[in-house]
C-alpha cells in the first residue's frame, strides 16, 4: 500500500495519518467492554449478584458484531428493532459507536427519560399506541417493525426474541462467574426474551450439569402458563412466547407482583447499597429465599440494570402510594402452587421440573361492571 496503513486516507491530495481512526477503534472496544460485563458482588455468605449497568448491551453488541463479521450488516444499513427497555438502549449505544442508523419501535410504556436518551444516541423512536387484539402492544410493535423494514430495504433486525445469538452472548457471563465464584448451584433471574437466563444457565451447566435455574416472571405474563394481561412490573414477562425461552432450562418459576418487586428493590438499596432497577429487586427477593433455605449451596442472581431511570416512578414513595403499590412489609416466602392455574397474585412459586413449554392459557373472561 506504498507505506500507507489501513487507517490512513488521502485528503486533498495528501496522506493523512489514521491515528484518529485507530484511537476511535480502540475507544469503541473500551466503551462497550466497560459497560457490558457485570460486577460480581457478594451479598450473603452463599448469595452473589451479577450487577449489570445495562445487561442487554452484551447481546446487542454480540449480535451486531456477529452480523458484521458474517456480512449481514454492511455500512449504511439501517438497524430496526422493537424494544421498550434496555435492549433498545444497548442497541442504541452499539449502533451509535459503530455508525449505523437505528429505528426502534416501542409503545407507551417507554418512559420519557429513556426515550430522550435513545434519541440523543441517534435513534429514531416510533411509539405504537394501539395494541393488537391478540398479543397486545408487543404484537402491534412487531407488525409496525415489518412495515419499517420494507421502508428501509435493506434493513437488519437483531430480533432479540428469537435470535440464538441473544442467549449465546451470555456464555461470557457464565465463564466469568465460574472463574470468580467457582461452582454455582442455583442461578436466579428474570425472564423476558429468555436470553440472559437460558444463555447463562447453559453456560454454567458446561461446568456442572446439576446447576439449577430459577425463573422470575410476573403475573399477566404468558411465559409460564398464565393468561396475558396488563403488567405494571416491566422488564420481565411477555405477551407473546419468544423462541429464546427454552422452558426445559428451568427447575422452578416464581411469579412476583409489582409491589413486592418494588419494595425488594428498595430493600436491596438500603441493605446492600446496590442502586438497581425493579427486575433486580424481583430477582433479589427470590434469590435471597433460595439462598436462605439452602445455606450449603451457592446462589447467583442476575441484576439487569441500575435504578436511575426509575427514580421518578417505582423509586419514588409518593408515586407508589398514589398507585396503591406501597408495601409496608416485604413477604419472606412465596405461596407454592402445583400448577399455573392456582397462581394467586402476590408472590407465587412452582416447581417447574425442566418441563417443556406450557399450553397457552385461556384468555380471562371479560369483566362486566354491575
Amino acid at each position: 500500500m506504498n507505506g500507507q496503513s489501513a487507517y490512513d486516507r488521502v485528503v486533498n491530495g495528501r496522506t493523512v495519518s489514521g491515528g484518529g481512526e485507530r484511537a476511535r477503534a480502540a475507544s469503541i472496544g473500551d466503551a462497550v467492554a466497560a459497560a457490558e460485563m457485570p460486577r460480581l458482588v457478594r451479598l450473603e455468605h452463599n448469595l452473589y449478584a451479577a450487577c449489570f449497568t445495562v445487561m442487554k448491551l452484551l447481546p446487542a453488541r454480540y449480535i451486531v458484531d456477529t452480523a458484521v463479521e458474517r456480512g449481514e450488516l454492511r455500512p449504511g444499513t439501517t438497524v430496526v428493532e422493537t424494544s421498550s427497555g434496555t435492549f433498545g438502549l444497548g442497541l442504541a449505544m452499539v449502533t451509535a459507536l459503530r455508525g449505523y442508523p437505528l429505528v426502534l419501535v416501542s409503545d407507551p410504556v417507554l418512559d420519557a427519560p429513556l426515550k430522550a436518551r435513545l434519541e440523543d444516541l441517534g435513534a429514531r423512536v416510533e411509539i405504537v399506541t394501539q395494541p393488537a387484539a391478540v398479543g397486545g402492544h408487543q404484537r402491534a410493535r412487531l407488525d409496525r417493525l415489518a412495515e419499517i423494514c420494507a421502508e428501509y430495504e435493506p434493513a437488519f433486525v437483531p430480533s432479540q426474541y428469537d435470535n440464538p445469538l441473544n442467549p449465546a452472548a451470555y456464555t461470557a457471563v457464565a465463564d466469568l462467574a465460574h472463574e470468580r465464584i467457582g461452582r454455582v448451584d442455583t442461578l436466579v433471574g428474570c425472564v423476558g426474551s429468555g436470553g440472559s437466563m437460558c444463555g447463562t444457565a447453559d453456560g454454567l451447566r458446561r461446568y456442572d450439569p446439576a446447576t439449577r435455574a430459577v425463573a422470575v416472571d410476573t403475573h399477566d405474563s404468558v411465559l409460564f402458563g398464565l393468561p396475558d394481561g396488563p403488567r405494571t412490573l416491566r422488564g420481565l414477562g411477555n405477551s407473546l412466547m419468544p423462541a429464546n425461552v427454552e422452558h426445559s432450562t428451568f427447575d422452578d418459576v416464581h411469579w412476583l407482583g409489582a409491589a413486592e418487586a418494588f419494595e425488594a428493590t428498595a430493600r436491596l438499596h438500603r441493605e446492600h447499597a446496590l442502586f438497581m432497577g425493579p427486575t433486580s429487586g424481583a430477582a433479589y427477593l427470590v434469590a435471597r429465599w433460595e439462598a436462605r433455605r439452602r445455606p450449603d449451596r451457592t446462589v447467583l442472581a442476575l441484576f439487569a440494570d441500575e435504578g436511575h431511570r426509575y427514580q421518578s416512578t417505582s423509586g419514588d414513595p409518593a408515586w407508589l402510594r398514589a398507585r396503591g403499590l406501597h408495601l409496608p412489609v416485604l413477604p419472606t416466602e412465596p405461596h407454592t402452587v402445583d400448577e399455573p392455574g392456582r397462581v394467586g397474585g402476590h408472590w407465587d412459586h412452582m416447581v417447574w421440573g425442566r418441563r417443556p413449554a406450557p399450553d397457552p392459557a385461556p384468555s380471562p373472561a371479560p369483566r362486566v361492571r354491575a
